[in-house]
C-alpha cells in the first residue's frame, strides 16, 4: 500500500474534513493487517538495530491526536519491538512552571534522540500550535510580552517549528509526524470504555468530555498547523484511525521505511577491529579446550 497518500503537501490548503477515518486501504480483515504490522515489526527491529549500530542518524517520531485516539497503544505498539537500549519515549503534560518560565521548544530540546537513537514523542510542541489557540488562557500561562501575543503569533511559531526541524534534519536527526485521525462519534465511543473499563478508567479526565465542544476548533488549528509545518524533510502524516488495526499497520510500515532508507547493512568492520574479534574468538576457544 501506498502510504504517501497520506502526507499533507506543503503549502497546500487542507481539510480534515478530506481524509476519511474510517479507510483501510487494501486490507480485507484485521487479521491481514496484523500480519502485515508483523512483518513490518521484525524489520523495524532489524533496521533500528542498525540505526544503533552506525549511529550515523537519529529519528524522531511525534504523535498527535485528539483525547482517546490511541496514541499510547500505537506507541506500545513500537517499543515492543525494537531494544529498549536505542529508544526514548517522552509523553508531553501541561508545562512545569520551569518549563513555562522559557521558550516553548526548550522543554523538547533536552528530549531530543542522540544519533543512533529512535525518540518517540507522545504530544509534543505542536500543542503550542493547537491547542493554545483553541484555548487562550493555555497561552497565557507562559507570561509572554504582551507584544509578542499579535496576530502573527501563530505565523511566527510555524517559521520557527519548521526552521526547527530544518535544524534537526541538517544534523543528522529526522522526523515523522503522525496525526490519529478518528471521528468525533468514534472518540465519543472509545471515551464511553475508557469510563466503562476498570483497566482504563484510571486514565479518564472530565476536560477529555469538555473539550469536544471545541471540536470544530481542534480541527482548523491542527489542519492550519499541518499545511504550514509539512515539509519534505519532516512530513506530516494523517492516518485514519477508526480502525486502530489500520493505523498501527500504516505506522509501523512507514516507520519501517524510514529506517530502510538510513541502512541497509550493519557497519563493515575495519582490518583492525577484524583482527581484535580474531583474537578474542582465539582465547575464548582455548578456554573451552583446556576445560
Amino acid at each position: 500500500m501506498r502510504y504517501s497518500e497520506f502526507i499533507v503537501k506543503a503549502k497546500k490548503k487542507f481539510s480534515l474534513e478530506d481524509v476519511n477515518p474510517d479507510f483501510t486501504g487494501e486490507f480485507k480483515s484485521e487479521d491481514e493487517a496484523r500480519e502485515s504490522a508483523g512483518r513490518d515489526k521484525e524489520d523495524l527491529a532489524k533496521h533500528h538495530g542498525m540505526l544503533m549500530a552506525h549511529e550515523k542518524y537519529g529519528l524522531l517520531v511525534i504523535f498527535q491526536g485528539m483525547d482517546a485516539a490511541g496514541k499510547d497503544p500505537i506507541i506500545r505498539s513500537i517499543l515492543a519491538s525494537v531494544d529498549p537500549q536505542g529508544v526514548e519515549s517522552k509523553m508531553f503534560k501541561a508545562p512545569t512552571e520551569k518549563e513555562l518560565r522559557h521558550d516553548y521548544l526548550w522543554r523538547s530540546m533536552s528530549s531530543m534522540p542522540a544519533r543512533g537513537q529512535l525518540g518517540i514523542f507522545n504530544r509534543s510542541y505542536y500543542e503550542q500550535v493547537t491547542s493554545e489557540r483553541v484555548h487562550p488562557e493555555y497561552l497565557d500561562q507562559w507570561t509572554l510580552p504582551d507584544e509578542l501575543k499579535g496576530k502573527d503569533l501563530w505565523q511566527r511559531r510555524f517559521v520557527e517549528i519548521k526552521n526547527f526541524e530544518e535544524y534537526l534534519f541538517n544534523n543528522g536527526i529526522h522526523v515523522l509526524k503522525f496525526f490519529l485521525h478518528q471521528s468525533k462519534e468514534k472518540q465519543r465511543e472509545r471515551l464511553l470504555e475508557r469510563i466503562e473499563r476498570t483497566d482504563k478508567r484510571w486514565g479518564f479526565a472530565a476536560i477529555d468530555v469538555e473539550d469536544r465542544k471545541n471540536w470544530d476548533e481542534y480541527m482548523k488549528a491542527f489542519a492550519e498547523a499541518f499545511e504550514n509545518t509539512s515539509t519534505k524533510n519532516a512530513p506530516w502524516y494523517v492516518i485514519p484511525d477508526e480502525h486502530r488495526w489500520f493505523a498501527k499497520a500504516a505506522i509501523a510500515a512507514i516507520i519501517t521505511d524510514k529506517l530502510k532508507s538510513f541502512h541497509q547493512q550493519y557497519p563493515r568492520l575495519d582490518e583492525e577491529k577484524k583482527k581484535e574479534l580474531e583474537t578474542a574468538k582465539k582465547k575464548l576457544l582455548r578456554g573451552a579446550t583446556a576445560r
